[in-house]
């Protein structure tokens, strides 16, 4: 699935519902010569339209090519409910983009365009989508549904956050998850996209997991991180500052004398995190964001099936 080209492409124009269609576009397309070629029967079906039919599922770019009318045919109705959770406090904002990158090079924006991307998605299933957004406060908060003007409300705020000046905010995902968990009352997928730094109490923040699964919601964990940078510690051995994004907390030292220590802890870390979602039966996903987005959208579908 070749989507790199079409992102260079058109990413310059910071469109977040045109990137998102754009990759969504070449997944699907991808799906066909793939394992998960079941997957996309629902939109690779069609029936010739007959006068008189609703004009909702005319597939217009079918009848360019072919200049006759077909509806995209789906082989069963879903009412799937799905929210998706953004941590946006400032570590999110790493690594600080340079001239020329593209926004979702970072951790907070890889995050807003994969929850665009599983927007798009959900709209074409017709599955109802709410999204809540969190740093230091409850900063977002929709409800599940499936109309377009909600659709376009939750982009409108997806793009607020990348257009939004970068600020000091601290993560407080203890206290967020649980309130999240509390608005939650009929059984939905609940996407979380984090790096998972937040200080304190680790038992506290597991816990705060585990209540997003009550009323047997199915939680599927998005770990974000820059492998480079924040897992092998890639860094020449020249003297640095190391700066704290949310503590403003500074640290000078070489990155060689502590790269050997510094790995050890973050995989001790990363394998706790991987073994207690194992345990409270939550989808614990790693990812980069140098990595496509192909793995968001496998990993939602094969949970999609197995949520039922």
């Amino acid at each position: 699935m070749k989507i790199e080209g079409q992102l260079e492409k058109i990413s310059s124009f910071s469109h977040l519902e045109l990137l998102a269609n754009q990759i969504v576009e070449g997944f699907i397309s991808g799906m066909h010569k793939s394992p998960f070629h079941g997957f996309s029967s629902e939109f690779a079906e069609h029936k010739v339209y007959n006068a008189g039919e609703s004009t909702k599922h005319i597939d217009w770019k079918l009848f360019a090519r072919t200049d006759r009318l077909y509806t995209k045919r789906y082989e069963e109705e879903t009412n799937l409910r799905c929210h998706i959770i953004v941590d946006n406090s400032s570590s999110m904002h790493y690594p600080k983009l340079k001239d020329g990158q593209l926004f979702y090079e970072n951790k907070i924006g890889f995050s807003v365009l994969a929850s665009a991307v599983l927007m798009d998605l959900l709209k074409r299933q017709r599955d109802a989508v709410g999204l809540s957004v969190y740093s230091d406060t409850y900063e977002f908060y929709a409800p599940e549904k499936g109309s377009g003007r909600h659709h376009r409300m939750l982009l409108n705020k997806l793009e607020g956050i990348l257009s939004a000046p970068g600020q000091a905010k601290a993560t407080d995902t203890i206290t967020f998850l649980h309130q999240i968990a509390q608005k939650m009352h009929r059984r939905s997928m609940i996407i979380l996209f984090t790096d998972m730094f937040q200080p304190g109490n680790d038992e506290a923040l597991f816990n705060a997991l585990q209540h997003l699964k009550h009323n047997k919601h199915k939680v599927v964990l998005f770990h974000v991180v820059d492998k480079k940078t924040e897992l092998s510690f890639d860094f020449d051995n020249t003297p640095r500052k190391f700066i704290d994004l949310e503590s403003g907390e500074e640290v000078n030292l070489f990155a060689e004398n502590v790269k050997t220590e510094y790995e050890k802890l973050v995989d001790d870390y990363f394998k706790k995190i991987a073994d207690t979602c194992i345990q409270y039966r939550i989808k614990y996903v790693p990812v980069s964001v140098d990595e496509k987005f192909e793995k968001i959208l496998t990993t939602y579908l094969v949970e999609k099936q197995k949520f039922g």
